[in-house]
């Protein structure tokens, strides 16, 4: 079996008999003590089933199962114990989620049993998850072109605010973190009812009619409303749904992981829309970051500063050139209007190109024509 299976126990001479008897049966690995588990799963996980005695000095296994179901919540929990008393059981079932609870002695082949079936357990949890993120991931890729095919505008801001929304996502680490990038990647769903001309005026930080401004900020809502309909996705709609909402300063008074999901993802795409409003609007990224803690002082400081990273991470120099169709690539940006050579427009000028948009103009091509050469923004590295 190639899944990781790891061992916890205060007692060297315990650790050792188990090693004897699973020994060429299981991948497995070996720790002495809660504190020296938990070491070991930061540091070299992922593990498919700890397993881990109950009375151990420091932490007992229900406070270290508790702990691993924190930072491993796929790993599958186990106890192997020569305590039997109820009360201890009881809270190492509820605050550990225990798959199974063993005696000491145990068989070898007993044993080995149920942790084949816990590696089980773990394949069957993970396969699903795969499956589903896949599954959203395609329908959220869907969602984006469409949103650049018909507001390419709204799509080249949004490409932005998903940049920052997702390094301030990678610092916190959050669990579950495929629904803050999902979030991030649709944060501006809700601006492809929304006139160009109206985003322009919010990037360039002019200011909106009565009209104009109740249009833009209920764009935010519609997105929520539209992605709260999908299986799976109500904390990303919760996300996008807050993300002009100001973040609440007793929020900040904990550790940014104590946050509920749909909170901690809508204070990240705040910041991350304002952030990226300021810099579009000639701001340096610390004045930005600066501007931003300014207005929430109850958002982690750590956010803006992986906004910042970002942007100094990323010092390729754009420029704009012309390339043949056969050039074109995913993930470069249309500067000028892509036009038929009966001149119908096929792509808007600020599209980024995606596979859709190559399939549309490669079969037009082979039709009535492509205007050659195409202009567009491309990334040259230092």
């Amino acid at each position: 079996m190639s899944e990781r299976v790891l061992f916890v126990d205060d007692e060297p001479n315990v650790l050792d008999g188990i090693r004897r008897q699973l020994r060429n049966r299981l991948n497995m690995e070996t720790a002495n003590g809660a504190a020296a588990g938990l070491a070991l799963i930061e540091s070299s996980g992922p593990f498919a089933v700890v397993v881990s005695d109950m009375r151990m000095p420091e932490m007992n296994g229900a406070r270290f199962l508790a702990k691993v179901n924190q930072i491993a919540p796929d790993t599958v929990r186990m106890v192997l114990s020569g305590q039997a008393d109820l009360d201890s059981t009881v809270a190492a079932v509820n605050e550990g989620h225990i798959f199974r609870f063993l005696m000491k002695p145990c068989d070898s082949d007993k044993l080995f049993e149920v942790i084949t079936a816990g590696i089980e357990q773990y394949r069957l949890v993970n396969s699903e998850r795969h499956l589903l993120e896949n599954t959203l991931n395609a329908t959220v890729r869907a969602l984006v072109e469409v949103l650049g095919l018909i507001n390419p505008v709204a799509q080249r801001r949004a490409s932005q605010i998903e940049r920052y929304a997702e390094a301030a996502a990678e610092a916190l680490k959050p669990a579950g973190a495929w629904k803050y990038h999902l979030a991030a990647m649709l944060s501006q769903l809700g601006c492809i009812t929304l006139p160009a001309e109206t985003l322009n005026k919010v990037y360039g930080g002019q200011a909106l009619g009565d009209e104009e401004k109740k249009l833009y900020d209920s764009h935010p809502e519609v997105a929520g409303k539209l992605l709260g309909q999908i299986p799976r996705l109500e904390d990303v709609a919760g996300m996008v749904a807050g993300q002009l909402r100001l973040p609440a300063k007793e929020l900040g008074t904990g550790d940014a992981s104590t946050w509920k999901p749909q909170q901690l993802g809508a204070a990240i795409l705040w910041a991350a829309v304002r952030f990226d409003r300021h810099i579009s609007q000639g701001r340096t990224p610390d004045q930005a970051a600066q501007l931003v803690n300014q207005a929430a002082p109850g958002l982690p400081p750590v956010i803006t500063q992986a906004m910042v990273k970002a942007i100094s991470d990323d010092s390729g120099l754009v420029m704009s050139r012309g390339v043949a169709l056969r050039e074109l690539e995913v993930g470069m940006s249309i500067d000028a209007d892509v036009m038929s050579a009966r001149g119908t427009r096929l792509v808007p000028r600020g599209t980024e190109v995606t596979t859709t948009v190559l399939e549309r103009l490669k079969a037009v091509a082979g039709g009535v024509g492509v205007v050659e050469p195409i202009r567009v923004s491309v990334k040259v590295l230092d």
